[in-house]
């Protein structure tokens, strides 16, 4: 099997992509997805508490997922910490997931928003990062109802664009069409499936 690392910056169509790939029958997941189920469970619940108080919950002891963002976002050091209490434990349920497929030449492509902030390219055997120019991420993100100020601290928390589509096996420009963007994962995916067939004979 070959395992690919997708990423790109914020409000860039990861997901979307991630869904392309799928479409053409790759194996996909999505971290944010697995987060999203870890702070789902008592026990994370409680140490993200510890870390960052109870500002965090609502009146009935859920998780606001915007004030999480709100928080980490305007401080470095509680963002580390919550991505080290969380990403260990992302890395185990994909682990736990792969020992699932016994189709040895499949695609598993994982969406990983912080492959190269957080070094983890190591893990993949290839990588793929999505990118749009700064204008077009913008309007794409105000058109969802991100504000301008919000959409540009999530994204100068994050490495330049430019640098991580220099680190990476592939890259798929998203600033054109749904069209455009299908025919660039279409051109990869026949790469990688048959680079996943020629490793396993």
């Amino acid at each position: 099997m070959l395992l690919v690392g997708l990423t790109g910056n914020y409000g860039m169509g990861k997901s979307i992509v991630l869904s392309q790939f799928e479409k053409l029958g790759a194996i996909t997941l999505d971290s944010d997805k697995i987060v999203a189920s870890l702070l789902s469970e008592a026990e994370i619940i409680e140490k993200v508490q510890r870390l960052l108080g109870n500002k965090v919950f609502d009146e009935n002891g859920n998780l606001i997922k915007k004030k999480i963002a709100d928080l980490i976002f305007k401080n470095d050091i509680l963002k580390s910490s919550l991505e080290d209490l969380l990403h260990p434990l992302v890395f185990e349920k994909i682990e736990v997931f792969l020992k699932t497929i016994s189709d040895q030449n499949a695609v598993i492509v994982i969406e990983v928003p912080l492959l190269f902030e957080r070094g983890y390219e190591g893990r993949f055997k290839r990588t793929v990062t999505v990118f749009t120019d700064e204008k077009t991420t913008l309007h794409r993100l105000e058109k969802s109802g991100v504000s301008k100020d919000e959409a540009m601290q999530r994204l100068q928390s994050q490495f330049p664009i430019e640098m991580k589509t220099m680190k990476s096996d592939f890259k798929i420009d998203n600033n054109g069409t749904i069209v455009e963007t299908m025919s660039q994962v279409t051109e990869i995916y026949k790469k990688l499936s048959e680079e996943a067939r020629i490793g396993n004979h």
